[in-house]
């Protein structure tokens, strides 16, 4: 099943001196030794009643797929830009976003007693290692280029002025009237014209070049061989035939997501991002780790971008004869660090051995559902109800809550005009949603909304029904909870290979909770053969869907539906409670610390603060957000986090 990350709203603490910083958390543990933890009930099972608070947390899923345009850094620069504001407003405006129990997200497994703990207090206290289909973890470990005659010099890189190299991008890229560039070899060689004629045709794929005698001076020109095509196929001759071809590599990066990253990798290169593959994205706001493959891109290339990247890596270069393909991961591996931990020794033991052998529930993250006062789980159920009119009103009416100031104007112009013309001037950022569907009802028409909505890349689209299968299947898993516990019973689902059935009373005693799943709702799937069977169908009814016809007239909107695990139990479960003093440092090295030989963190025996460092592995398309959830027995919203956050901040 597909899904697309929805970004979370970053929240910034101020950081300047020391001693700003060290009272910052001298204030925060204050408050944390005031507050109450969560209920200790002795129940295996509980329900959401009063969190123990003072955490932050920015939803991570484990499995993501971007978006089908590539971003314009105007539009990035826009964004960043309006993203810092007055912590205490946005609080207020946070008030009217979603919370856990709104989406479904009501139970918990474990009995322990909850505590508290501020995850992702620096990005890199959450790290993320991709685990390739063979059970490999990528590792960026190793800077080296494997060695190949067939690639050019060093010189390749730096013989071209940065004037060539500009209007030979112009001229690749058909920014300009020209149909060729000339560059003047000063120091006229062989060797040299060699050099100019591998960079040219190198760094510009598509381009192709000749030597010409000009007033007794030798030039080199380069022109089109092939006109747009060229740009997005590179040239298939200049490829040794015994070389693979595609160049895979780890990517190692900081506070980017896996899109920005090929984009800024594909200008840097001057290729399409499309030439580009992976198996998964990964979030923004951490290091994460994982493998890339890119079509005739030599590795040499590839290395000297680490000469000029920011906030990325690449090595552990191969050359394969394949590219990889999406949802061929067998998961990722997660280390974090909870910063100010308020919980004792036992508690921490109780929550970290109930992970490791129990799990938690396999909730969807509240990321799925948006950060809005409209969840995008209502705009998917008006798409499944065929309600057009009022998919276009969620999408683009005002509403209370965090946005970018931009959008708040665009919004309030579509309420007072209904103009898309209009609406569309106040938007300078034109490819997010909301642009692209102004953009589509200023083509087909106010009366059209359905080929308006078609404009919206595909990815997005399904978001939204993607988004409202989640919210059926949250509600529904609580209520099996809630009901049966965590055993399995008659009437359950589990799967034999790909196929549901159900598990018969003879049978109950050979599966457990593990072995239990759960549909999203669809043409192709079975339900359970209990309560819960009847509370889908219930469900459904009450929002206006038949659960007996989930076909839909448009072929892209109906759902065959799909099973997920109720229980998810970690692999690779590791932790330990460290000391320290500075909020400020690392609590453990990265893959490119160890690369560049940077020291290990000093951390002290007894400090003023404790963290709870963390190791798990999980399958794609499981949040790991839920897994932290269910250690501290805290509401993940972005609603309740960001309210807490601003307490500290006082």
């Amino acid at each position: 099943m597909e899904t697309v990350e929805m970004n979370s709203v970053s929240l910034k603490r101020p950081r300047s001196e020391d001693d700003v910083a060290n009272a910052d958390e001298i204030k925060r543990q204050k408050n944390s030794e005031k507050s109450k933890t969560g209920n200790n009930s002795g129940q295996s099972v509980e329900t959401v009643t009063e969190q123990p608070d003072k955490s932050l947390l920015e939803d991570t899923k484990n499995e993501i797929i971007p978006n089908e345009e590539s971003e314009e850094q105007e539009d990035e620069e826009l964004e960043d830009s309006d993203e810092d504001g007055d912590p205490e407003s946005f609080a207020d405006m946070m008030k009217h976003g979603l919370t856990e129990s709104d989406v479904g997200i009501t139970k918990f497994v474990s009995a322990h007693k909850g505590f508290s703990g501020i995850l992702k207090e620096r990005y890199s206290d959450f790290v993320v290692h991709e685990i390739g289909k063979d059970g490999r973890v990528s590792h960026l470990d190793d800077f080296s280029v494997p060695v190949d005659d067939e690639d050019p010099s060093e010189e390749t890189f730096t013989v071209l002025s940065e004037e060539d190299k500009q209007r030979l991008e112009e001229l690749q890229l058909l920014k300009n009237k020209e149909t060729s560039v000339a560059i003047e070899v000063i120091e006229d060689t062989k060797e040299k014209r060699t050099v100019i004629h591998q960079a040219v045709k190198s760094l510009f794929p598509g381009l192709e070049t000749k030597t010409e005698d000009r007033d007794g001076k030798k030039y080199i020109i380069a022109y089109h061989a092939a006109g747009k095509k060229a740009l997005a196929n590179p040239r298939k001759h200049s490829w040794p035939k015994s070389r693979g071809s595609y160049c895979h590599f780890v990517l190692y990066k900081e506070n980017k997501d896996t899109m920005d990253a090929i984009n800024v990798l594909s200008k840097f290169l001057r290729v399409k991002p499309n030439i580009f593959s992976y198996m998964g994205t990964k979030d923004k706001r951490a290091i994460t780790v994982q493998e890339i493959a890119v079509l005739r891109i030599t590795a040499q290339r590839l290395a000297h971008l680490n000469k000029c990247l920011m906030n990325f890596k690449l090595g552990n270069f191969s050359y394969k004869n394949h590219p990889l393909k999406l949802g061929e991961l067998q998961g990722n591996h997660f280390t974090v660090v909870l910063r100010n931990i308020t919980g004792t020794d036992n508690q921490i033991e109780q929550a970290m051995h109930s992970l490791r052998e129990i799990g938690f529930i396999n909730y969807y993250g509240m990321q799925r559902f948006g950060t809005t006062a409209v969840p995008t789980y209502q705009i998917g159920r008006a798409i499944l109800q065929n309600n057009w009119n009022e998919v276009m009103d969620l999408i683009l009416k005002p509403r209370p809550g965090a946005e970018k100031g931009y959008l708040v104007k665009c919004r309030e112009e579509w309420a007072k005009t209904k103009d898309p013309a209009a609406a569309l001037k106040k938007l300078p950022v034109k490819r997010c949603v909301e642009g692209q569907l102004l953009r589509g009802l200023l083509k087909y028409g106010m009366k059209n909304i359905i080929s308006a909505f078609g404009i919206i890349p595909r990815n997005n689209r399904l978001m939204y029904i993607h988004s409202y299968q989640s919210y059926v299947w949250n509600n529904m898993v609580s209520k099996r909870i809630e009901e049966y516990g965590l055993r399995a019973v008659p009437g359950d689902l589990t799967l034999k290979g790909a196929t549901a059935v159900h598990i018969e009373e003879g049978d109950v005693d050979n599966y457990s909770i593990h072995d239990v799943v759960m549909p999203l709702p669809g043409f192709d799937v079975i339900y359970p053969k209990h309560k819960i069977g009847e509370a889908y169908k219930e469900m459904l009814v009450a929002d206006n869907l038949d659960i007996n016809n989930m076909r839909h007239k448009i072929r892209d909107y109906s759902l065959s539906g799909a099973y997920r695990k109720i229980i998810i139990r970690p692999q690779n479960v590791n932790w330990e409670v460290v000391a320290y003093d500075d909020p400020r440092i690392p609590l453990f090295p990265t893959d490119l610390d160890k690369l560049e030989g940077k020291p290990l963190p000093v951390l002290p025996t007894h400090g003023k603060f404790r963290a709870l460092k963390m190791e798990f592995s999980l399958p794609p398309s499981t949040y790991a957000t839920m897994a932290i959830r269910e250690v501290l027995k805290m509401d993940t919203s972005i609603k309740n986090q960001t309210q807490l956050n601003t307490t500290w901040l006082r």
